[in-house]
């Protein structure tokens, strides 16, 4: 696989396709929402939208996985101008993680000022049930500890500096402002809070794997978001986080349980409805 600093993305790339989208539609977002598996219901509650499938944007990756539909949404939530995208991409799909990340940086250059990140995650906290929703309040770099990371290669100054903290990775008003939303709504009963973890995929994980994660103190595992963040703080975005945990991960050898997709894309349909609301009343007080 050819390293990130040999396939990244000039500026020029970027500013490319920033300005086709800024020519094809008069909405003007704030707010981006990156939708994770079978989660991008979140879209369709968009007023006024303009879509583009992502084969028809310049330089935009497409995605390739059951799930996530590939295509970006322009449109209204609860008043607030928002873009969506439903189908993000993944390291396991092929492409070298700086191209994983490509949205995020084009996000900035459409004038974006807040990232909200979406995911399925298998549960590693015990006291996790299947269903709950996890405000994400930190993260394992797993692939970044590889030398996987989507900052790799030279810094472009017009996007953030070089070494940018993650210690505040997600942005702690939000989360503040998502739990009093739950309570609002009635769903706080399956809101949790923790660590997200971020293995590059696409195997699930085995039950070692799974034991020293939560040894490592990690909540929720999945294999997607951490790079999108790490762009968006390295740009200035603030950022908020939610795993839908749809899975409890296998930490027993005698369990006959088994992790698949079928069972992801199953949870998020029964609880897509919640997530859908918290959502969209914590981006109306954005």
């Amino acid at each position: 696989m050819s390293t990130s600093s040999e396939c990244s993305s000039s500026y020029e790339d970027y500013k490319e396709t920033a300005d086709w989208l800024l020519a094809n539609t008069n909405i003007r977002p704030k707010v981006a929402i990156i939708c994770g598996s079978g989660l991008g219901g979140l879209a369709d509650l968009l007023d006024n939208k303009k879509v583009f499938p992502y084969n028809k944007i310049p330089r935009f990756p497409h995605s390739t996985v059951q799930g996530h539909k590939g295509q970006l949404v322009f449109g209204e939530l609860n008043g607030k101008q928002c873009v969506c995208m439903q189908g993000r991409f993944h390291f396991y799909e092929g492409y070298n993680i700086a191209k994983v990340t490509y949205p995020v940086r084009v996000f900035f250059l459409l004038g974006i000022e807040t990232l909200i990140v979406t995911n399925a995650a298998g549960g590693l906290n015990p006291k996790f049930k299947v269903g709950d929703i996890m405000l994400i309040k930190d993260h394992i770099n797993m692939p970044g500890f590889a030398g996987q990371n989507p900052l790799c290669g030279r810094n472009e100054e017009k996007f953030g500096v070089r070494f940018p903290c993650m210690s505040d990775a997600y942005d702690r008003d939000f989360a503040r402002m998502a739990r009093e939303t739950a309570q609002e709504l009635g769903c706080d009963s399956f809101l949790q809070e923790g660590v997200y973890c971020m293995l590059a995929g696409p195997s699930y994980e085995t039950i070692a794997e799974c034991r020293v994660l939560q040894m490592l103190g990690a909540d929720a595992v999945g294999m997607s978001t951490v790079p999108e963040v790490v762009v968006a703080r390295h740009c200035g975005m603030r950022v908020f986080g939610l795993s839908l945990i749809t899975n409890k991960v296998v930490t027993d050898y005698n369990s006959t349980e088994r992790a698949n997709h079928e069972e992801v894309l199953e949870t998020t349909r029964m609880r897509t409805e919640d997530l859908q609301k918290l959502v969209s009343n914590l981006v109306a007080k954005m």
